[in-house]
């Protein structure tokens, strides 16, 4: 697998950027790694269907690419959803005795994929990448918390650059260029979170937080609605 190589300017994490900003990007990639909208222009989406379809029509036959403009309009989707846990409670699917459970919601026609995760009690993913791919986040029930992480050098472990908590109903941006992450979910109640992948991947890298030490890691879905998709122990698999 090719190694991704990330630009100085992209790496460069100074501070850490409130989980309030909602400033449009100005590169390729946001330079905001998290995003709640102050303001959304579009009107709310009820139903997890209608957000596919929104979705579909948005990314049309490219995904997500590099067009900032399409990036700031898929976010404001994932955000203008309200669907009721009765809407996605059919995809939030959990398998007891592991750390995450991964269900795929829908396959994007190839261009994307949106899954939706459900987190064990006090269970955490690695820290990892996204295989050069565009990861939104919406957190629909419970709290989890994102470790923010510098590319590591050669041999060296990946530096905490933050911490924050992800509110209900926010969402959150990450890609490469912007570095590396964990997620976790520190309560003693399961949590629920919506992703969306563009260009969907089957391959990813996980770090050891400790000794820097890189893993390639499958992280593939099931292609079925409303069924779950675990890896086994789920302790390094993460999409």
């Amino acid at each position: 697998m090719q190694d991704f190589v990330p630009s100085t300017a992209s790496v460069a994490l100074q501070e850490c950027i409130p989980c309030t900003s909602a400033e449009p990007v100005q590169d390729t990639t946001p330079s905001t790694t998290r995003a709640t909208f102050v303001q959304d222009p579009r009107p709310s989406i009820h139903t997890m269907s209608d957000l596919i379809a929104q979705l579909n029509t948005c990314m049309g036959d490219t995904g997500l690419g590099t067009d900032p403009h399409t990036v700031r309009l898929v976010r404001q989707l994932m955000h203008s959803y309200t669907g009721s846990k009765s809407d996605w409670s059919q995809y939030a699917i959990y398998k007891p005795g592991t750390r995450y459970t991964r269900n795929l919601v829908d396959d994007g026609n190839g261009k994307y994929n949106l899954l939706m995760l459900v987190w064990g009690a006090d269970q955490e993913s690695p820290i990892h990448d996204h295989a050069n791919s565009h990861c939104m986040m919406r957190l629909l029930e419970g709290r989890l918390d994102e470790a923010l992480y510098k590319w590591p050098s050669k041999d060296e472990a990946p530096r905490l650059v933050c911490t924050r908590p992800l509110r209900e109903e926010s969402v959150a941006y990450m890609h490469d260029r912007i570095g590396l992450h964990r997620i976790s979910n520190p309560e003693a109640h399961r949590a629920v979170s919506l992703h969306l992948y563009s260009p969907p991947y089957d391959m990813c890298k996980t770090f050891d937080a400790r000794t820097g030490h890189v893993e390639a890691s499958s992280c593939t879905a099931e292609r079925l609605h409303g069924v779950c998709s675990q890896t086994p122990g789920s302790s390094i698999t993460l999409i």
